[in-house]
């Protein structure tokens, strides 16, 4: 695809679709297509999660994605972007994920927010968002890119509906109201060793601040979080690849734990 051939939207989104099905990624949208803007990529997103779910599959939710301060700087962005939850997204805890299943996963381990009422902006505040919640936990996000080496910036995630993969959610749930968000600490393990560690405040400083964002910015357009909705609010630490035959466990503060493992690769 060359910036001299203009792309519409729906072949862009042809692309995308046919890598994911394909399991195989492709260039940079960001180099391909230089001009494409942030309106562009959303209008993207919503052609796939929208052919999605005309074939069967029912929104759950949302995730903010590029909260995490370094990774914006490291984008030269200042706001994050959204994607939209599958229901054939959400694996079991503790279940398996085929090694064949995703093209380039990662890990992320975050706090997983329940919407106890409908939320929608414009003014939306980060104590507006926590009256709203009304439960949490804990949760292992499994990213996924479509686009090569995870070459992306935001223009390409947010085409990419949020690098959305699978999304793991632990057996215990919390009421918001009896714990800080901000102070909840994770330690993530990788087949038993420790690799990774963070808490709540390295979401925006809280993760309600992430929801009101995403409440707002979906006002923006006329939508709004609904009663149920289940909202991944930005991950606790940076990104971790997948082995075959790994298995991840998350110890949250307060939440309980969760685990996600995956399949040895097929002998050629």
């Amino acid at each position: 695809m060359s910036s001299n051939e203009p792309t519409t939207v729906a072949e862009v989104a042809n692309q995308l679709w046919e890598a994911e099905h394909e399991r195989t990624p492709v260039e940079p949208l960001a180099a391909t297509r230089p001009d494409l803007t942030l309106e562009e990529a959303y209008a993207i997103q919503a052609r796939n999660v929208a052919r999605r779910v005309a074939t069967g599959s029912v929104a759950r939710g949302r995730k903010a994605g590029v909260t995490w301060r370094a990774w914006q700087e490291l984008l030269g962005v200042h706001e994050p972007g959204f994607g939209v939850l599958l229901d054939d997204m959400f694996v079991e805890d503790g279940d398996e994920i085929a090694a064949d299943a995703l093209i380039q996963p990662r890990i992320e381990s975050e706090t997983a927010l329940v919407m106890g009422t409908d939320l929608a902006g414009p003014g939306v505040t980060t104590t507006d968002a926590l009256i709203a919640i009304s439960a949490v936990l804990p949760a292992i996000e499994v990213v996924d890119s479509r686009i090569a080496d995870w070459r992306i910036e935001l223009v390409d995630s947010v085409a990419d509906n949020a690098s959305c993969g699978r999304v793991v959610l632990g057996g215990r749930v919390t009421p918001v109201a009896a714990i800080d968000l901000r102070l909840v600490g994770m330690l993530l393990y990788r087949n038993g060793s420790p690799i990774e560690s963070g808490a709540g405040a390295s979401v925006l400083g809280n993760p309600a601040r992430s929801v009101a964002w995403l409440a707002n910015r979906l006002g923006s357009i006329g939508e709004r979080l609904r009663r149920g909705d289940i909202v991944l609010p930005g991950a606790l630490h940076r990104m971790v690849p997948v082995r075959p035959g790994d298995i991840f466990h998350a110890q949250f503060a307060h939440l309980g734990s969760v685990t996600v493992q995956f399949g040895e690769r097929s002998a050629a």
